[in-house]
């Protein structure tokens, strides 16, 4: 094997590796006091984690969260965005009830104000650049939503973007509220959202808050998705920043999200329990 051929399997090695301790710890709903490997250095190495990890999860792939990479690491990468992969059992529908959502104990948890696309056509099959014009036309239904994050390293935030790329984007559900009507004639700025934890305000913004708007979160997505051979397909949902901010939440507690006109989605917050036992490098369906 040439010298290259080895260095290369060693980085995917140890990528693996390093997706092997997300997913199980995932699974066992553990805690993990440090990161389970060498942090990722590159874009390419955080993502390779992540492609391993999806690959283990159990579970459909069926949407995806876009987080904001803030400066000076936004300069660094020559991205202002990351994505995390949302599975269908972690998506869950707000009608007026509370929704039961979780958060990996001793790990890191927060509720987020979403805008969430759902994508109304499948993106082209190798299109690897997109116009705001293009994901305008793809883009399908708006909602407002909620975001849980969560990991069970509780130091994601801590190490810059690529450590939060590499353990799913730090994503742990997605709660849909509903549809914003008239979307493609209105304003970001006109979607004014508010969090509460246990009912006490943690944050008010509008959703020109995400730089660009919720549709260059999607059109950056676009980019994202193609160049690692994960286009976009109909059906998908997107969930497109924090608009309010990223609210530190814990196992027993309460959120909502409330937009103006729409309905009150409320959350409790629940610690994760472990999922059935899944071999470590048993592929989920995607």
């Amino acid at each position: 094997m040439a010298h290259g051929d080895t260095t290369e399997a060693s980085n995917q090695a140890a990528a693996d590796a390093r997706a092997d301790g997300f997913v199980r710890a995932r699974l066992r709903a553990q805690s993990l006091a440090e990161y389970p490997g060498t942090m990722p250095e590159t874009l390419a190495e955080a993502y390779a984690i992540q492609n391993r990890a999806i690959g283990l999860w159990p579970d459909v792939l069926a949407g995806w969260k876009v987080g904001r990479i803030n400066p000076p690491w936004d300069a660094t990468y020559g991205t202002d965005r990351l994505a995390g992969p949302i599975f269908r059992s972690q998506i869950s529908q707000s009608f007026g009830a509370p929704v039961d959502c979780y958060i990996y104990e001793g790990g890191f948890g927060a509720v987020e104000s979403e805008i969430v696309v759902t994508t109304g056509h499948d993106a082209p099959a190798g299109k690897l650049k997109w116009t705001l014009e293009e994901a305008f036309e793809i883009a399908g239904s708006v909602h407002i939503g909620a975001e849980i994050a969560s990991s069970c390293f509780a130091g994601i935030n801590d190490h810059g973007p690529l450590v939060t790329i590499s353990d799913f984007g730090n994503n742990n559900g997605l709660v849909l509220g509903q549809e914003i009507i008239g979307w493609r004639d209105a304003s970001p700025a006109s979607w004014k959202m508010r969090t509460l934890i246990d009912g006490k305000e943690v944050g008010r913004a509008d959703a020109s808050s995400i730089p660009g708007g919720p549709i260059e979160s999607l059109r950056q997505l676009l980019e994202i998705s193609a160049a690692r051979g994960l286009p976009l397909r109909k059906g998908m949902y997107v969930s497109t920043g924090a608009v309010t901010g990223v609210h530190a939440a814990l196992p027993g507690q309460t959120a909502s999200v409330e937009a103006d006109g729409m309905d009150t989605i409320y959350i409790r917050l629940l610690p994760a329990s472990p999922l059935p036992a899944q071999a470590p490098d048993a592929p989920g369906e995607r």
